[in-house]
């Protein structure tokens, strides 16, 4: 390197500091009264080209006067590069600066860093370089899914599920606009350690190296990515930014609206490089100087609302906020064509617009923690899962009367997760069809008539879901029990003065077996959730099982496990419900989580029981099983599998577990804390001891407008129901039980 400097420069007693980049090899050289920087690169024509092109751009922006850039220095000869022995050399001087990693970012810095890059981009948007408007990197937020490649070495699932998220929405809110947005030469590296400031202000930026020809918004994208890490309030930081920027050289609305998830891009870009370069490079610190602030930005922009992003954005370049549907014209509309059996959550209806893992996004631009909905068990929108149905939607839908792959894998390793016993499957379109199907199939078997069921608990909606549901039957406007329903006490040990100790599943049992006294060799059936979610999310008590299921089976009945809600690893010590009883049914049914949110219901079952039903009429169901719901399904365990998300609800439900038992020790009116995972119930009591329905929906709506969600149910309707996606954190337990401890305060102090 000394010689270079020596013949090329006439340079001679200069010290060189080696300095890490990505695509080159660079050292700081100094010598007595200069310091320059000096640049190697891999020789290829494209990269000579490309080294000529930046050099004709610095020439250009140098002429803004006012700000600092990087001069090329040519040798005695004149020459801008020297190429020897397969490698380019290139000397640039050294820029004098504070970088803005090392200051204090005030509103009038980011504003002068947007004035600063809105003349620059204004003074390159006319200039063509046809080099530049041919060269592809995946730096540029045109080709932002040439990273995808880089997704494989993210080492924690999780984390690339999220990445992956971003990726899937880029295709679907970025990709459509491409050929509508505006496109220019742009730095594209704004970031901490280019961009440099004096007295507050920002006075030039260095390191042209990932300059491309892109869309123009792409600057300022990556400006705000980079200012908004570590902020306490990151929408604020960039809009100060996008101020600058705006009274310059205006940003269209258009772009204002992508640019939630061309940060996202970045951030991906950025933390999917890092990992790939990692593998190459694993002790570099240059590498790695933003991935930790990279990743905690982008989980913190999973919680910002887009819409919130847009009207903030706007708003900041001066233009007014996007135009949002009016919950009274909507509720209008929904009261005119849909039945008025068909109920709405929370006193102040919520209109739902997207959603990502455990948050839901309102179309007012408020970001909601889900700790409610059960059914998205993977998280909302998860990747794997949307991008499997998109590929197998777009590649067959049939049914079960022809042979496919998709049925076959996904019913092998659906089964896998049971015991031997339990081998064969039959898929149907929901939970309740699949309790409609189970009934038929005891009664086929068994050749008796009557169902048992326990109280309060619920099964579905079809007419056999309704008979069998004590939930529904016996509601003041329900239609009552049939003839052919046998009701058993709920073996509930709060409020039994029993101890769950194997005494209050024996107490409960024997209960049981007397409601069975004159039904004696007529059931077919009995059903049960292991864990009761209408019922008052109800733990059956210890033993219980134990002692029903081989009395049932005496007089010539089935067992059927309603794993509905329960099942696929959210109760954490066990992957179904009926193992926290150590037992084994003769059939369980299976819907909800089981394809996060797509409509697909399964009973698992015996040879013996499914032999007895082929005897009879053929069943079929016209999408029960088809290749889509199957694809889907199994992403799904992938995703449990991968993710360890039964590990997961074990770890984050016990700590959520533990807050609320503090919380009951604080309030006497949190009575009973119950359940296993992530399905939790906290029940809520008077200081008589008597069910206090109206704190109970005081709470889910108070929360409601602190924008979390959670359920009530219970036969009094007084039991907080917590059973959230598998997504959902530690942190998001904290932000739970904090806000569940304030209204708490507020409601009985």
């Amino acid at each position: 390197m000394k010689e270079i400097l020596s013949e090329y420069y006439h340079l001679d007693q200069v010290r060189l500091t080696p300095l890490e980049g990505y695509d080159s090899i660079n050292f700081k050289v100094e010598t007595e009264g200069t310091t320059h920087i000096l640049k190697q690169y891999p020789y290829t024509g494209t990269t000579q080209e490309l080294l000529h092109a930046e050099n004709r751009i610095l020439e250009n922006v140098s002429k803004l006067g006012s700000y600092d850039f990087p001069i090329t220095i040519k040798t005695a000869d004149k020459e801008e590069l020297i190429v020897q022995e397969g490698t380019i050399f290139r000397l640039l001087s050294y820029v004098k600066g504070d970088f803005l990693g090392n200051i204090k970012h005030t509103p009038k810095l980011l504003r002068s860093l947007g004035k600063f890059l809105g003349k620059m981009d204004r003074s390159l948007f006319e200039t063509h370089e046809a080099t530049l408007a041919a060269k592809e990197t995946q730096w540029d937020l045109k080709h932002f899914m040439a990273n995808e490649k880089y997704l494989k070495f993210i080492p924690n699932t999780k984390d690339r599920s999220l990445v992956d998220y971003f990726f899937l929405q880029f295709l679907e809110n970025v990709s459509p606009h491409n050929y509508e947005l505006r496109k220019s030469i742009i730095h594209n590296d704004a970031n901490h350690w280019n961009v440099l400031s004096k007295d507050g202000k920002v006075s030039g930026i260095i390191d042209f190296g990932d300059m491309c020809h892109s869309w123009t918004v792409n600057e300022i994208t990556v400006a705000i990515t980079y200012i908004m890490m570590e902020k306490e309030n990151p929408l604020d930081a960039a809009s100060h930014v996008i101020q600058g920027y705006q009274s310059i050289f205006p940003l269209e609305v258009k772009e204002l609206d992508i640019l939630y998830y061309l940060v996202a891009a970045r951030l991906c870009t950025s933390v999917c490089n890092s990992a790939y370069t990692k593998t190459l490079k694993p002790e570099s610190e240059y590498i790695t100087i933003s991935e930790k602030p990279a990743w905690r930005l982008l989980r913190k922009w999973l919680g910002i609302n887009p819409i919130k992003c847009s009207d903030t954005f706007r708003l900041a370049a001066g233009y007014p906020k996007g135009n949002k549907p009016k919950l009274k014209e909507q509720l209008k509309k929904r009261n005119s064509n849909l039945g008025k059996a068909l109920s709405l959550s929370y006193t102040n209806p919520i209109q739902m617009q997207r959603s990502a893992f455990q948050y839901m996004y309102d179309s007012q631009g408020n970001t909601i923690l889900d700790a409610y909905n059960n059914i998205m068990l993977a998280g909302h929108s998860h990747p794997k899962v949307v991008r499997t149905g998109q590929r197998a939607i777009a590649k067959l839908n049939t049914n079960t009367r022809y042979v496919y792959q998709e049925i076959l894998a996904y019913s092998e390793k659906l089964l896998s997760k049971f015991p031997q016993r339990l081998d064969k499957v039959f898929f149907v379109n929901s939970g309740s069809a699949a309790t409609d199907l189970a009934i038929r199939m005891a009664l086929s078997y068994s050749k008796k008539k009557k169902i048992m069921v326990l109280e309060h608990g619920y099964h579905g909606n079809t007419r056999i879901g309704m008979d069998i549901s004590h939930y529904k039957y016996n509601k003041g406007n329900g239609l009552g029990k049939q003839e052919y329903i046998v009701e058993a006490p709920m073996p509930k040990v709060f409020g039994s003065g029993l101890k769950d100790n194997g005494s209050a599943g024996k107490h409960f049992a024997k209960e049981t077996m007397s409601r069975l006294e004159g039904s004696i060799g007529q059931v077919a059936a009995f059903i049960a959730e292991p864990l009761m979610g209408c019922g008052g999310q109800v733990p059956l008590a210890k033993g219980y099982l134990k002692e029903v299921y081989p009395k049932i089976r005496e007089q010539g009945g089935i067992c059927i496990s309603d794993e509905v809600q329960v099942g696929f690893g959210r109760l954490g010590d066990c992957f179904w419900g009926y193992e926290m009883h150590e037992v084994v049914p003769d059939m369980v049914i299976l819907g909800k989580p089981m394809a996060n949110g797509h409509p697909i219901g399964a009973v698992v079952t015996t040879s013996e029981i499914s032999e007895s039903f082929a005897k009879g009429p053929e069943f079929f169901s016209s999408f029960g099983g088809n290749p889509v719901s199957c694809a889907i399904g199994y992403a799904v365990l992938e995703v449990i599998q991968e993710e360890k998300l039964q590990e997961h609800a074990k770890k984050v439900g016990d700590y959520l577990q533990s807050l609320l038992i503090k919380l009951q020790q604080d309030f006497m009116e949190v009575a009973d804390v119950r359940g296993m995972g992530l399905f939790l119930g906290v029940e809520i009591l008077d200081r008589k001891g008597n069910p206090n329905t109206a704190l109970a929906h005081k709470i889910k709506n108070e929360l409601r407008e602190n924008y979390i969600l959670i359920g009530t149910d219970g036969p009094y309707d007084n039991v907080l129901k917590i059973k959230p996606p598998l997504s959902f954190s530690k942190k998001d337990a904290d932000l739970l039980v904090y806000q569940l401890r304030k209204i708490f305060h507020d409601s009985v102090n």
